[in-house]
């Protein structure tokens, strides 16, 4: 794990690792005695956390900040730690989802991101970025499950979730990982403030192949948009490009199925991943 980023900067990881060395130290504990204090986490656990080799759970910071009676600064160093495991051109976007009123979302070959189960996610990060370690990919699984969050609000975000059919017909693990996929995607379907549609083969090229396009509309009335294609994104906050980005948007709805529809398609995929995974 590096202790620098590209500015030469301590990583937030490393902070936090170091915060807690320090909390330790000045009570004179050692690793073992510390365990025993916040709840039994292992030693060799809150070892990795000091070192900056693994991220520590958000059950484990609340533990700490409680016992080192911190104000929850462990708890803040966590969250800098989550955010920059989001890649740098999409983290001003991704931190403004809880002010989100609306969320429109289109994806060429993937399920959106904010729908990921954990096994897809985790699969996915393990064949997109090869080089990364276990422990990487799991907290990149951490931050993407801990964002829909947003949907666990007293009023939920109004999402509008269109994919292209190839997300559904690209697996992404074994077909017991995306027979779970399926399934949970028919689940969100079903909430009353989701929309969930698929843009067929049949209907051919339409203007976002190869990308995808995220449409956020804030609180106070104004739309973000990020559009992202391979390892690359771009923030949008311009209101021309941000018209024309929805425009867009609007044709791809235009041609995609009803929900209706699109919830009997992914049905037939997820039988057909179930049939297989049995056979």
């Amino acid at each position: 794990m590096e202790l620098n980023n590209e500015s030469g900067q301590l990583t937030p990881r490393v902070r936090l690792g170091r915060r807690l060395r320090r909390l330790r130290e000045r009570k004179q504990l050692s690793l073992r005695q510390l365990s025993e204090h916040v709840g039994g986490y292992s030693h060799s656990y809150l070892g990795r956390v000091e070192l900056g080799d693994q991220l520590p759970s958000d059950a484990l910071v609340s533990a700490l900040d409680k016992f080192f009676d911190t104000d929850g600064v462990l708890a803040e160093l966590l969250e800098m730690a989550h955010e920059s495991v989001i890649t740098s051109y999409s983290r001003t976007f991704v931190s403004k989802e809880p002010e989100a009123e609306r969320i429109q979302v289109f994806t060429s070959s993937l399920i959106p991101g904010l729908f990921q189960t954990e096994d897809y996610a985790r699969e996915l990060f393990r064949r997109s970025l090869p080089g990364e370690s276990e422990d990487e990919r799991n907290e990149r699984v951490i931050v993407r499950m801990r964002r829909k969050r947003i949907f666990e609000r007293a009023e939920p975000p109004r999402c509008w979730a269109i994919m292209d059919e190839a997300a559904l017909r690209r697996p992404i693990g074994d077909t017991k990982s995306m027979a779970g996929q399926l399934s949970y995607l028919l689940q969100i379907a079903s909430r009353p403030h989701t929309t969930v549609q698929v843009l067929p083969f049949v209907k051919g090229a339409h203007p976002m192949l190869g990308g995808s396009l995220t449409l956020m509309t804030l609180k106070d009335g104004g739309t973000v948009a990020l559009v992202e294609s391979f390892k690359s994104g771009e923030g949008v906050d311009s209101t021309k490009r941000v018209i024309e980005l929805t425009e867009m948007f609007d044709l791809a709805r235009s041609l995609a199925l009803t929900s209706d529809e699109s919830t009997d398609l992914i049905r037939g995929y997820l039988k057909g991943y179930e049939d297989e995974r049995d056979s």
